[in-house]
């Protein structure tokens, strides 16, 4: 037998080990265009959930819509009576809803304060409720 020569079990595993390797290049190159896509894309993975995510519009209309409905809650719970200035910064949070934890700046008389609320926001069975506020 001349030592040259190959057998045909030896060419077929040579041609599965080509066969595996090529599969895992095209995986890992595969691998890289995503992530490369994902990337260029902002790298922004959606939001956890259960995890807070930063909001970065604090002055968009939604936003300021769950701040003043957190003053006008608290006013009524506390029979206060706060008027809001501004978000200053604000999270969501994925639950069965979403949750919005804001830092409002309010006036209460002629002091300007900030405080941190709370809002669980269901949209679709129209549920909105304010359950923690404190003063910063």
């Amino acid at each position: 037998m001349n030592c040259r020569s190959i057998s045909p079990n030896h060419q077929k595993m040579a041609l599965n080990s080509r066969s595996v390797s090529l599969t895992l290049f095209s995986l890992a190159v595969a691998t890289a265009l995503f992530s490369n896509a994902v990337a260029a894309l902002g790298g922004q993975k959606g939001p956890l959930i259960g995890g807070w995510s930063s909001i970065k519009d604090p002055k968009a209309p939604y936003v300021v819509e769950f701040a003043k409905f957190a003053i006008d809650a608290h006013n009524k719970e506390a029979k206060t009576n706060l008027k809001f200035k501004s978000v200053i910064e604000g999270q969501s949070q994925v639950v069965a809803g979403m949750n919005y934890k804001l830092v409002i700046a309010a006036e209460d008389g002629s002091a300007g304060n900030k405080y941190e609320a709370v809002v669980y926001d269901r949209p679709w069975d129209k549920f909105r409720e304010l359950t923690s506020f404190k003063q910063l």
